[in-house]
């Protein structure tokens, strides 16, 4: 027998009072170890619902937000799923328990490479990485029936409704200030597009194009 988790059960317990209800999202947040994708002394934080500081500036964003942001996404096994922003890795692992396919798009080639082995040699494997520049997504394998946006954009970018499939969903936050952003629930519909405001969120800026190489921190 498994001796029992107290500081997992107290996570998920945490989920709960977050409002979070879809059983196979908290399942997801439960096996998916946030330790794994965070280093040095904050290992020791994995547990705590607070966003985190990872390589090149970014962040890991609080357990609660992240698994908020999944529940809307109302992912299943059929979905191929559209991820901007791979960070750290560790949405991109809870997405692939959820969904068929993940494509995740990182700007950052040293947090690109670094999630990219975490995810393999963690036995993620319906996960395909890609450097590139998020905003433009990936029009060779749309339309995606999910899009997910860990980076706030000013507006909804229209390139990657684009590639939303008809009845597909995306969740994004949006605003420029750290201070004045609301995340968004968008539904694509043949005859219109429907918007949903989730919460007040904040998230690192959804920036277009590469950082130059010097600008790179190895983590």
């Amino acid at each position: 027998m498994k001796p029992i988790n107290e500081e997992k059960i107290k996570f998920i317990l945490n989920l709960k009072r977050k409002g979070i209800r879809d059983k196979e999202v908290l399942k997801a947040m439960e096996t998916v170890d946030r330790k794994l994708f965070l280093d040095g002394i904050f290992k020791s934080r994995s547990e705590d619902d607070i966003p985190l500081p990872i390589s090149c500036g970014q962040t890991i964003s609080q357990p609660s937000v992240v698994a908020k942001m999944i529940e809307k996404l109302e992912t299943n096994k059929s979905c191929k799923v559209l991820e901007i922003g791979t960070g750290s890795g560790y949405l991109t692992a809870i997405l692939s328990k959820l969904s068929k396919r993940v494509f995740s798009i990182e700007r950052h080639e040293s947090l690109k490479k670094k999630a990219e082995w975490l995810l393999i040699n963690n036995n993620f494997r319906n996960v395909i990485c890609i450097l590139g520049d998020g905003s433009l997504g990936i029009e060779y394998q749309a339309p995606f029936d999910r899009i997910i946006i860990s980076a706030a954009a000013e507006d909804i970018p229209q390139i990657l409704i684009k590639q939303l499939k008809y009845g597909g969903i995306m969740i994004l936050p949006i605003g420029m200030s750290k201070d004045e952003q609301t995340l968004i629930k968008v539904r694509k519909e043949k005859s219109k597009i429907h918007y949903e405001e989730i919460f007040k969120v904040r998230f690192v800026p959804l920036l277009e194009g590469l950082p130059k190489i010097g600008n790179y921190i190895n983590g």
